[in-house]
């Protein structure tokens, strides 16, 4: 269904055409999700940005407005907005912008209800507290504990929430003070729109380490086939070379090719087993 944005009043007006003139001028728009980031962090990551991305903090609506009158894929990113979507605008690749924003996550701690993004462990030892409370605390949020020469001990490793269960009031309170801060707070990329092609996230946090181990692999096997089968190329052709070499005097010392570069290796072999003989041949004598 078209929007109807024609009668909109100025400042909104304005906003659907700064929208729009900032995605005619950038090679990508993307949304972030900006929930939960403290105004400080933001304002810190806005500093971090400055020069390569621009972050537009506008109403969902407004947003739509813009990408509706852009049309094409634009009113498909546009489905991605969530209540604390922003803009941004880079002319960066989306793979270097994915990266750039992983960069601006920090740790903090675990808020009640929210989601573990991963299982959070509790590892065995003791803590800087002393006997008191804490003890029953800890145990309440399902974590055993003792006290052990004056201090309290965490008495095994435990998994005290896993990932994508909610972490409730209780534990939320002693993982603050045991200093736990399994939550990542930053700029979630949600959606990037590039040069006519829509990215997800899925399908740009790639493994940096792992493709490029992938890419030394698939190196190492072709340069192997490429030397095995002799197929000559300019990394191979020395190494197709030497092996050729070394398989043609093999050849030519078993079948006794008497040539002057296998001469001494084929007296060599031979004195060999004529010593192998004679060592046979005495011993059926004794």
């Amino acid at each position: 269904m078209a929007l109807y944005t024609h009668h909109l009043p100025a400042w909104k007006r304005k906003e659907v055409e700064e929208i729009k003139a900032d995605a005619g001028s950038y090679t990508l728009v993307g949304l972030v999700d900006m929930y939960g980031i403290p105004a400080t962090q933001l304002q810190q990551i806005r500093r971090n940005l400055k020069g390569s991305a621009k972050i537009k903090m506008t109403r969902n609506t407004l947003i739509r407005h813009a990408f509706e009158e852009l049309g094409g894929d634009m009113q498909s990113v546009s489905g991605h907005l969530s209540g604390q979507s922003a803009l941004i605008f880079t002319n960066e690749n989306p793979f270097k912008l994915f990266k750039t924003l992983e960069k601006t996550k920090t740790k903090m701690a675990a808020k009640p209800g929210e989601t573990a993004p991963e299982d959070i462990i509790i590892e065995k030892g003791p803590t800087s507290f002393k006997p008191g409370p804490i003890v029953g605390e800890l145990q309440q949020a399902g974590i055993p504990a003792a006290i052990e020469g004056g201090k309290v001990k965490i008495r095994e490793t435990k998994t005290v929430v896993k990932k994508g269960e909610a972490i409730n009031q209780k534990l939320a309170a002693v993982l603050a003070k045991l200093d736990v801060k399994p939550m990542d707070i930053g700029l979630i990329l949600q959606i990037a729109y590039y040069e006519g092609t829509i990215y997800e996230p899925s399908v740009l946090a790639i493994d940096e380490t792992a493709i490029l181990r992938q890419i030394t692999l698939a190196s190492q096997q072709a340069f192997n086939l490429s030397v095995n089968a002799a197929i000559p190329t300019k990394e191979t052709i020395a190494p197709i070379l030497t092996k050729a070499v070394r398989e043609a005097r093999g050849l030519a010392i078993e079948a006794c090719v008497y040539e002057k570069d296998v001469i001494d290796a084929i007296i060599g072999k031979a004195y060999r087993e004529m010593s192998a003989l004679q060592n046979v041949v005495s011993g059926k004598s004794d």
